[in-house]
């Protein structure tokens, strides 16, 4: 009997609860309205600068007219133009960079031969050009004559200049070294000074410097010689001829007498150039320390 009584009580709230639930549900319309609304909301996040030209019916305009349509294909058509305006000239930057190899390679093998030309001792136009000696490399002979007189030496006259400065002080020298060679010991010294002072920069006054001592020594004169080696040494210790000069200055230090500081030039000669010191220098250095009787 209860239970039977309860029924119409829950039937009543039912009823009562039924218009409110009702009234939460939306409408169709409500739910069109939600959907276009993120329908617009999506083609702002996909096309940012505005709809696309088919709007999925949100617009009454066409997907696309013939003016469109012809316009589109104009721009297709002017890239395509573009595009192979691109391909040509790329084609033709090709062949110029592939002509100017070729012309790079050309003149790098026409200048290896000229070089090699001008070290066998032929210039391109059959003429000989003789080649600076290296002094150190070849010792004048134990009985080089000397025919100084004793009388004032002329000024030297160096080589005509070229225009060519480097030519120029490779031509001054060679003409100081064959003087040398031929026991011309004064002209020898005159000319090599006069080279080294009119090119001090160039690489042969190391050379010029050295060899004018060195022409010192050998006329007999070790105390003057002594004095020269050892200013050039000074002037540039890393001139092409500077170890040189100090090895020479010790054989000037023993034509003097003074075995002990020849051994000193030998110690620094060591000590400043080691496995430097070129290989001439490296192998008379033993017998020029036995010599001067180095400990």
């Amino acid at each position: 009997m209860r239970f039977r009584a309860a029924l119409p009580v829950v039937a009543i709230a039912a009823l009562a609860m039924s218009p409110a639930a009702a009234q939460k549900r939306p409408t169709p319309e409500q739910r069109i309205d939600r959907l276009e609304k993120q329908t617009r909301q999506l083609q702002k996040r996909v096309f940012p600068r505005g709809e696309p030209a088919d709007t999925a019916g949100f617009s009454d305009d066409p997907a696309a007219t013939q003016s469109s349509v012809s316009a589109l294909n104009n721009r297709i058509d002017a890239v395509e133009r573009q595009l192979a305006d691109i391909l040509r000239q790329a084609e033709e930057n090709g062949n110029r960079v592939g002509t100017m190899e070729a012309e790079v390679a050309r003149l790098r093998a026409e200048l290896d031969n000229r070089l090699r030309a001008v070290e066998a001792g032929t210039a391109s136009g059959g003429a000989t050009v003789a080649e600076p000696q290296d002094e150190a490399d070849v010792p004048p002979p134990p009985s080089r004559p000397k025919v100084e007189t004793g009388g004032n030496i002329a000024a030297p006259k160096l080589p005509s200049a070229t225009g060519n400065a480097d030519a120029d002080a490779e031509a001054a020298y060679d003409v100081g070294y064959q003087q040398w060679t031929a026991g011309r010991y004064d002209q020898a010294i005159a000319t090599l000074q006069a080279m080294a002072k009119k090119y001090p920069s160039h690489r042969r006054a190391s050379w010029a410097y050295n060899l004018a001592g060195r022409a010192m020594l050998d006329k007999g004169q070790p105390r003057a010689a002594a004095e020269a080696l050892l200013a050039n040494y000074r002037r540039d210790p890393k001139g092409e001829r500077a170890q040189d000069s100090l090895f020479y200055l010790g054989q000037s230090l023993v034509k003097l007498g003074q075995p002990g500081q020849a051994c000193k030039a030998y110690a620094e000669l060591e000590d400043v150039y080691g496995s430097s010191l070129r290989a001439p220098l490296r192998a008379s250095l033993p017998n020029a320390k036995a010599e001067a009787k180095c400990g």
